[in-house]
């Protein structure tokens, strides 16, 4: 799908009619700039893993501010309770940071989680959520979202991860091989990062969610 102005525009708008607060930004430094500025004095902020977020600057920014408190998961040193800690904490954070897995013309999130911390703080809890979007994440629909899923988001994660699955191996889920395949098919092996799969439509709390696009091709 080619992205240009007209689809843009579109989709922003339908952001907006979903109650998500749409950006646009032409680079990465903009993008970057433009989450700090969301970023509030005093602010708890903590995020999902997002490669995205690490690509455009942001996680090196928020370890750098001294006005706020960065909940730092990936800080050296931390146990696997104290990591599962931060996770909970997550839900009062006044401000969570992530990307999307896909993201529809109708102004539609869809995300699939393993852990699913991050889905978890997508739907409830932050104050504020900020969601960094490349524009190669940019889909029809939903059966393109679910597609993109099995054929290039999680197959890099559970890379990234090395998590064992079927898809770090073969580059794609292995339900692909079945006609019909359903959305929450695939492996049954205890890498399965594909558990939880979660669509953002229309939200009650108006501009809570917050959608930057970014017109490069970023994160998976």
């Amino acid at each position: 799908m080619q992205v240009n102005t007209e689809i843009i525009k579109t989709l922003m708008e339908n952001l907006e009619n979903n109650n998500m607060k749409p950006y646009f930004c032409e680079n990465k430094e903009e993008a970057k700039a433009l989450v700090m500025s969301l970023i509030y004095k005093g602010a708890t902020v903590t995020n999902g893993g997002s490669v995205t977020m690490k690509e455009i600057g942001v996680m090196d920014a928020v370890k750098e501010r001294e006005d706020i408190t960065y909940l730092d998961r990936n800080a050296k040193g931390l146990t696997p309770e104290e990591v599962k800690e931060i996770y909970k904490k997550a839900f009062f954070a006044d401000v969570y940071l992530m990307s999307t897995n896909a993201l529809t013309l109708s102004g539609e999130l869809y995300n699939v989680d393993g852990n699913s911390n991050r889905v978890a703080a997508l739907l409830y809890g932050p104050e504020s959520v900020i969601v960094v979007c490349g524009v190669n994440k940019i889909v029809k629909n939903l059966d393109e979202a679910v597609k993109r899923v099995k054929t290039v988001a999680a197959p890099k994660n559970t890379v990234r991860l090395h998590t064992g699955s079927y898809c770090e191996n073969a580059g794609e889920c292995m339900s692909l091989k079945n006609q019909g395949a359903f959305m929450c098919d695939g492996c049954k092996g205890s890498g399965r990062i594909c558990c939880n799969y979660v669509v953002s439509a229309q939200q009650r709390h108006k501009d809570r969610i917050k959608v930057v696009i970014v017109n490069e091709e970023l994160g998976y």
